[in-house]
C-alpha cells in the first residue's frame, strides 16, 4: 500500500478558497488512481473528486463541480484539491485516497469508497457562514 498524508485544511469564510495537498510515499505513485472524499459529522464518507493515473481524466461529485479542481503531479508524488467558492455545507474532514490501478489503463479512475486501498488520516475543513 501507499502511505498518504494530507495537508492544507483550515477555517475559511464562505466564498473563500482552500487548497488541499496529499503527499504519497511507499509505492510507485503513477500506479494509483487518486481521489478525494469527505465526511461530515453524522454522515457517511462521500466521494468528492477523482483523477486517473495519468491525470488526463477527472471526475467530480455534482455538489462540487465547477468549484473544485483535482490535479496531480506524478513527478512529485502529490495530488491536490483546489476548492473555490466554499460553502458551509463543504465543511468536513477531507481524505485523500489511492486505488491500485497498475493493471488498469492510464485513464482509469474510481468513485467508490470500496475501490480505494489506501487512505490518509484526513484534514479538517471548516467553512464559516
Amino acid at each position: 500500500q501507499v502511505q498518504l498524508v494530507e495537508s492544507g485544511g483550515g477555517l475559511v469564510q464562505a466564498g473563500g478558497s482552500l487548497r488541499l495537498s496529499c503527499a504519497a510515499s511507499g509505492r510507485t505513485f503513477s500506479f494509483y488512481a487518486m481521489g478525494w472524499f469527505r465526511q461530515a459529522p453524522g454522515k457517511e464518507r462521500e466521494f468528492v473528486a477523482a483523477i486517473s493515473r495519468s491525470g488526463g481524466r477527472t471526475y467530480y461529485a455534482d455538489s462540487v463541480k465547477g468549484r473544485f479542481t483535482i490535479s496531480r503531479d506524478n513527478a512529485k508524488n502529490t495530488v491536490a484539491l483546489q476548492m473555490n467558492s466554499l460553502k458551509p455545507e463543504d465543511a468536513a474532514v477531507y481524505y485523500c485516497a489511492a486505488a491500485d490501478a497498475r493493471f488498469r489503463g492510464a485513464s482509469y479512475y474510481a468513485t467508490g469508497v470500496e475501490q480505494y486501498d489506501s487512505w490518509g488520516q484526513g484534514t479538517q475543513v471548516t467553512v464559516s457562514s
